[in-house]
């Protein structure tokens, strides 16, 4: 007879991509559930430190043992023969009472939040999250109620989970290798959205009235659809609201990194000309000094259609600077470069190219001066510029 609680139990799985926010969560997961869990990623992430215990290959090429079932994140599909990430998800919902959220923007604190006010209310969920969240301990949880998960629109892999509650966001074109116009983005919603029995559409919401831990009026509208969604899965409405108002945010999620010398760093996830905009509007009124953004693009095809979109969202520093591309995760296309966004910052800002990460801590470093807000932006690893630029600060800086 199967343990409800170790439904993998006698399996051996090893995932090639096991650094990712998803891989690494669906590895913590699995391991709790029974599974033997192993894994391979090119080096170490942010996520490497939720999988202590975890026996975990880097560089070269994956090297699943014999005997292990083999599951692939979409970033490294083709190194390996197995699963792709999206169909093991598909599993791990199908298996439990679901709530799955995805959108454009916000899908990972709305995720976070649903999660950690159902723990705070009473019941006792799991959950899969792209983002490290110190208040649930990690970016994976395994407990035995509902179930909530970050689902991923941009590969259409949140349309193969079936949910009981669905919760979309916002509808905002910004994959655009997957999809050719917003209208088809929006088809593909509706059509998953057909045969789920419960949907929050967050955009018909008004945002929340009561007090947040964290900034933004882009969170008054993200608590607004976890209150929704709480609601709808059996927790009474007022206890959500005093949850959600001590939630105190995701990794990543415009974080504030430290202070010293009078300059505050903060990171932030956001990688699209909406994040962009959202998170330098929230430093904007935290700050009576200047902006410094320093901005990591990632994807070539949404630096092609959104450069300029981007690099007016960047304007509303008073110092853009921007790398070339790190960790790029589509293929190259000539003359696509980060310069396209840094030409398009309007000239009310210092633009500063900076062709790589390193490139752009040590010239963030010599710009800066005391009461100036830092923010590091992008997919991936402007939050090694983060910490490395608030390790370098003296305590005192000078003029920039």
């Amino acid at each position: 007879m199967v343990d409800r609680h170790k439904p993998l139990a006698g399996r051996r799985l090893y995932f090639v991509g096991i650094g990712g926010s998803g891989l690494s969560a669906y590895a913590n997961i699995a391991r709790a559930f029974g599974a033997e869990v192993r894994g391979w990623d090119e080096q170490k992430t942010i996520f490497s430190e939720t999988l202590d215990g975890i026996e975990v290959d880097l560089g070269g090429e994956p090297r699943p043992p014999d005997g292990f079932e083999v599951i692939v994140s979409t970033a490294h599909l083709g190194r390996a023969e197995g699963m792709p990430r999206a169909a093991f998800l598909a599993e791990l919902v199908a298996a439990r009472p679901s709530i799955v959220v995805t959108g454009a923007h916000g899908k990972t604190t709305t995720t976070a939040m649903i999660a950690y006010a159902l723990r705070e209310t009473g019941d006792d969920p799991a959950w899969i999250v792209g983002g490290v969240v110190p208040q649930l301990g990690g970016n994976a949880g395994t407990g035995s109620g509902w179930l909530v998960v970050e689902g991923d629109e941009s590969d259409r892999s949140a349309f193969a989970l079936q949910p009981r509650i669905a919760v979309v966001t916002n509808v905002e074109l910004d994959h655009h290798a997957a999809y050719g116009s917003t209208a088809e983005l929006q088809d593909a919603i509706d059509a998953w959205l057909e045969g789920v029995p419960d949907v929050v559409r967050g955009w018909e919401l008004e945002p929340v009235a009561f007090p947040l831990a964290i900034p933004g009026e882009h969170n008054r509208r993200n608590a607004a659809a976890a209150r929704e969604a709480l609601v709808r899965a059996g927790a009474d409405a007022t206890a959500a609201e005093v949850a959600l108002a001590r939630f105190a945010g995701a990794d990543r999620r415009f974080q504030l990194v430290g202070e010293r010398g009078g300059v505050t760093v903060v990171d932030d996830y956001g990688h699209n000309p909406t994040e962009i905009r959202a998170a330098l509007e929230t430093a904007r009124v935290r700050t009576t000094g200047r902006l410094v953004a320093l901005y990591v693009p990632h994807v070539v095809e949404r630096t092609r259609h959104l450069h300029r979109e981007l690099g007016e969202a960047l304007g509303l520093a008073d110092i853009a600077i921007v790398t070339d591309f790190v960790g790029r995760r589509d293929a190259p296309r000539e003359g696509v470069t980060g310069r396209l966004v840094l030409d398009a910052v309007p000239h009310g800002a210092r633009r500063i190219w900076a062709p790589t990460l390193e490139d752009a801590s040590f010239l963030a470093l010599r710009v800066v001066r005391p009461g100036d807000v830092v923010v590091t932006l992008g997919v991936g690893e402007p939050w090694r510029a983060a910490r490395a630029i608030l390790e370098a600060l003296p305590d005192v800086v000078g003029e920039g």
